[in-house]
């Protein structure tokens, strides 16, 4: 399976999708995209995914598109250009709405290059960690192109418009520590340490209640879309639906009985 675009194991409740093309730092093409579609639809059928993790293959999560596909694109007449590539973008956005409908955490783990469409990818994520050695970038304006792949939706909401306005319009490079500085990762993490703090994390979660863990995900996707009475009851439904499980039962006697709750169990 070395060939294979992207990789996915689900192993003991974690599912690991690995972008799986190092040889081009796993620059997105069609196959990427289309791996990435299968992958996180085989998620969503498996009833014993609790958590996935996202990772890159060898040294970087992402370097964005595959600029070799694009110069491919440039051997076409102008005016068809458009139709070329239109589905390709279509296809990550597919990818990132599926991710984003998921009812369970998704952690992005991001060493090297997290540039362009990595970078909304990470961002799409509901956590993200990173090496200390990672670097990111927006980068499209540097090819004179515009944000795809939720890179303008989500970008402005976790960092606010102006410094959203920074990294895409000016297309500059900064660090981890910059990116964890401006909320745009949650947790950096020496190289070496990385898969471990990964894994940690993955097991920490899958030990939440899936359930909850879902529905809080729900709300907070539509926290910023919602006016307040819409939010409120959004909230209201979702804490009833949480009363009639037996994970909520689990959590109730478990802090009542000053021991660490047992999850899962519906």
């Amino acid at each position: 399976m070395a060939d294979t675009a992207v990789l996915l194991a689900v192993e003991d409740g974690i599912a690991t999708v690995t972008l799986n093309r190092p040889q081009s730092l796993n620059a997105l093409d069609a196959a990427m995209a289309e791996g990435l579609d299968a992958a996180f639809t085989a998620i969503a059928a498996d009833a014993t995914a609790r958590v996935v993790v996202l990772q890159g293959a060898g040294d970087h999560f992402m370097a964005g598109g595959d600029l070799r596909v694009f110069k491919a694109l440039n051997a076409e007449p102008r005016d068809a250009r458009p139709a070329k590539v239109s589905p390709l973008i279509d296809a990550v956005g597919v990818v990132v709405t599926r991710m984003r409908s998921l009812p369970l955490p998704i952690i992005a783990s991001v060493q090297g290059a997290c540039a362009g469409f990595g970078l909304s990818l990470a961002n799409a994520c509901d956590l993200t960690v990173a090496s200390d050695d990672a670097y990111f970038t927006l980068a499209y304006i540097n090819i004179a192109t515009t944000p795809d792949g939720s890179g303008s939706f989500f970008l402005p909401r976790i960092v606010g418009p102006k410094r959203a306005a920074e990294i895409a319009l000016l297309g500059g490079r900064f660090d981890a520590a910059t990116a964890e500085r401006w909320g745009l990762v949650n947790a950096v993490h020496p190289r070496a340490d990385l898969a471990a703090q990964t894994a940690a994390l993955a097991a920490r979660l899958k030990a939440m209640p899936a359930g909850a863990l879902g529905r809080t995900k729900a709300l907070l996707n539509t926290a910023l879309d919602n006016d307040l009475p819409a939010q409120l009851e959004a909230e209201r439904d979702s804490f009833a639906a949480c009363t009639a499980t037996a994970d909520w039962e689990e959590g109730i006697d478990a802090f009542l009985d000053r021991r660490k709750p047992q999850f899962n169990r519906g």
